[in-house]
C-alpha cells in the first residue's frame, strides 16, 4: 500500500460513492473500484459497506480512514516544510565572527531575521583561526574571518579591502608609521594571529622598531586602554567604526601599505544550506551599496 491509495481511499471514504470519489479524484470509476477490492484482498479486512450505490465505512475502514489522513496530512507537512527549508525560510544558520568585528554585522543580521524570522541563528566570536578550526569540523557552517589565514580545505569567499588607522586619545590628520613607532602600542591582536602578522610585517618591511606595549583580541577592552592613556593602537578602519569611543581619534597612515582583507569561509567540497547561501547574498548586497 502506497500514499496514492490512502489518498484514493480518504476520497472514497468521504465521498461515500465511487462515481463522486472517481470524479473528484479526476478519474474513471473502474480502476477506483478495482484499488479498493485490492486494498481489501492485501489488508484481509472489508473495508465498506455496500448499500446499492451508497457506502458506509466498516470499523476496520473508519480506523483505516483516520490513520491515513493523518499521514497524508503529516506527509504533506513534510513536504510543504522541505520545500520551506529549501527556500531557506526554516532551518538553522551558525555562523562565526572574527574577534575583531565587522563593520554592520549586526545590522545584517537584523535584516536577515526580519526576511527569514524561522530561521534560528547561532553566533560564534573569535579568532579567525579557530573559526577555521570550527568551520572545518562543522560545528559553524561559515565564519567571517581577515586575512592572512591558512585556506586548507575552507573555501573562502572576498568581501572587501580595508585601510588600518592610527587610533589615539589626540586629535591628529595622519601620521607615518616611522612616527607610530616611537609611541607604545598596544596590538589588536595575539602573536601567532594574522592581525598581528600584518602589522609587524609593516612595520618589518621598513625596518622600523615596534614598541608594542601589550597584545589585546577584545576590542572593547583594547579601546578602553587606549582611552585611558595606557597606548595607541593600529585597527582596520571598520574595527574603529563599531568600537571607537567619541574620546578617541582615528587617523590614516601615509605609506604603510596595511589592508585587511575581510571574507566568509565555508568547509570545502561540503553541502552549503540555503539560509548560509541567502545569509552571504544579504551580505554581498550590504558591501555593495
Amino acid at each position: 500500500m502506497d500514499i496514492k491509495q490512502l489518498r484514493y481511499f480518504i476520497a472514497i471514504a468521504e465521498e461515500k460513492n465511487i462515481t463522486a470519489a472517481a470524479n473528484r479524484l479526476h478519474m474513471s470509476q473502474p480502476p477506483l473500484s478495482i484499488l479498493l477490492k485490492q486494498m481489501e484482498d492485501e489488508l484481509g479486512v472489508k473495508l465498506i459497506e455496500r448499500n446499492g450505490k451508497h457506502m458506509e465505512l466498516t470499523d476496520k475502514g473508519h480506523l483505516l480512514y483516520q490513520r491515513a489522513r493523518q499521514f497524508v496530512n503529516s506527509f504533506e507537512e513534510i513536504k510543504n516544510e522541505l520545500k520551506d527549508t529549501e527556500e531557506g525560510k526554516k532551518g538553522a544558520l551558525n555562523i562565526g565572527i572574527n574577534t575583531l568585528s565587522v563593520s554592520g554585522f549586526s545590522e545584517m543580521l537584523q535584516s536577515f531575521h526580519q526576511t527569514y524570522p524561522l530561521v534560528s541563528l547561532k553566533i560564534v566570536q573569535n579568532d579567525s583561526i579557530y573559526l577555521a578550526e570550527m568551520v572545518k569540523t562543522r560545528a559553524i557552517e561559515m565564519a567571517f574571518v581577515r586575512l592572512p589565514l591558512e585556506h586548507q580545505e575552507l573555501t573562502y569567499h572576498h568581501l572587501i579591502n580595508e585601510p588600518f588607522i592610527f587610533v589615539s586619545k589626540k586629535e591628529i590628520n595622519t601620521i607615518s608609521l616611522e612616527e607610530i613607532s616611537r609611541m607604545p602600542l598596544i596590538i589588536p591582536s595575539t602573536e601567532g594571529l594574522g592581525i598581528y602578522n600584518t602589522i609587524l610585517e609593516a612595520f618589518t618591511r621598513q625596518k622600523l622598531p615596534l614598541t608594542s606595549i601589550a597584545e589585546c583580541s577584545d576590542m572593547h577592552v583594547l579601546m578602553e586602554l587606549v582611552k585611558g592613556g595606557m597606548g595607541v593602537t593600529i585597527v582596520p578602519k571598520s574595527v574603529f567604526d563599531v568600537y571607537g569611543e567619541k574620546t578617541l581619534y582615528g587617523a590614516p597612515i601615509h605609506n604603510a601599505n596595511m589592508i585587511s582583507s575581510l571574507g566568509v569561509i565555508w568547509r570545502e567540497h561540503h553541502y552549503v544550506s540555503t539560509p548560509a547561501r541567502n545569509f552571504v547574498k544579504l551580505v554581498q548586497e550590504y558591501y555593495r551599496h
